[in-house]
């Protein structure tokens, strides 16, 4: 078995791994380190720059695209290392970015998994959307970091430089013990991508273990939240798997008031996008709820399952304000400006 698998999940990117695998390659000489490429049985010539380019790289062929969540499960099916750190294929890492989370997990037991500080690729001072400083949600569901609430992106300035607990890890870096990983389910093939690794963290965080981010360690990432206009398929995913998440999760005694108010809140956010003319993103969460309504029996089971295994019934890293309120009333744009 291997120390730490850093393992790259790939569809069609053959342009992203000429372009970031080279600093992977470089800066993770860490010892009983092994990097994978795990395909989503891409159309373009990703395996061929894999075997050809960079024969240090480890290539798992997938048979077909799985997605996000799936394609993870099955790559590291395939994988023994006591380590294995998730990392998305746009994502440029720095010298010694393994480290100092290998050296955290080593010697914090109670700690199952971390990410790095996460600033953005193109805007290099800022942190980066989708993880930043770590994560947390509101009440209500809502996903906010250390350095971003909302479309608010701070720039990093070594205010989110502590070593801290959090809700959730970023997907896009993140670090795990396998063997948990396996324990726990892994990620939720049926979310396909977006918000199956905050579901992840919600299933460790409740079941006790503990998770972090370690702001020494530091990586580059493109992301998707660059585009200035919303993708219509991914606010569907976004909102439905919210929703999946939180049905999934919720303590019994908040499921239906807190549902009540997503109601409320996702109707509001449609209403906001049809006001500006987006129709596409309004019916989008039209869609999204609608589905869950359709599916949410299928996540019964694991909804009887995570309350079972639960033992922190109150999350610390789950804070108990609407995160719309302070943000979009309030004006609190910063993590350090929110009513902790």
């Amino acid at each position: 078995m291997i120390k730490t698998a850093v393992v790259i999940l790939n569809w069609n990117g053959e342009a992203m791994l000429r372009q970031f695998l080279p600093s992977v390659i470089a800066c993770s000489r860490l010892e009983g380190t092994e990097i994978y490429v795990a395909d989503n049985a891409s159309t373009d010539a990703s395996c061929e720059v894999v075997e050809k380019e960079f024969p240090s790289v480890h290539l798992i062929r997938l048979d077909k695209n799985y997605g996000f969540a799936d394609g993870y499960n099955y790559a590291l099916q395939k994988i023994d290392a006591e380590y294995a750190v998730l990392l998305n294929s746009d994502v440029e890492v720095t010298e010694g970015w393994l480290q100092p989370m290998v050296d955290y997990l080593d010697t914090h037991p109670e700690t199952v998994a971390c990410q790095p500080k996460i600033r953005a690729y193109r805007h290099r001072n800022l942190f980066e959307y989708a993880g930043a400083s770590g994560g947390f949600i509101d009440r209500y569901g809502y996903p906010f970091c250390r350095g971003r609430i909302f479309e608010n992106v701070e720039e990093d300035k070594g205010q989110y430089d502590e070593v801290i607990p959090v809700f959730w890890a970023t997907g896009a870096a993140l670090m795990i013990r396998l063997d948990v990983y396996r324990n726990v389910g892994g990620l939720d093939g049926r979310f396909f991508a977006h918000m199956e690794e905050i579901d992840l963290c919600w299933r460790l965080r409740s079941r006790g273990y503990q998770l972090v981010c370690i702001p020494s360690s530091t990586v580059y990432h493109v992301g998707g939240a660059t585009l200035k206009k919303e993708n219509p398929r991914k606010t569907f995913l976004n909102f439905r798997n919210n929703l999946l998440m939180l049905y999934k999760n919720l303590p019994e005694e908040e499921l239906k008031p807190v549902m009540r108010v997503r109601t409320f809140l996702d109707y509001c956010a449609a209403a906001v996008w049809v006001l500006k003319g987006d129709f596409a993103n309004a019916k989008a969460v039209w869609n999204a709820r609608r589905e869950f309504s359709r599916i949410r029996s299928q996540f019964t089971a694991g909804r009887q399952q995570n309350l079972a295994h639960t033992v922190l019934k109150t999350i610390p890293e789950r804070y108990s304000f609407s995160l719309v309120w302070q943000a979009k009333v309030k004006g609190r744009k910063t993590f350090s400006a929110l009513s902790h």
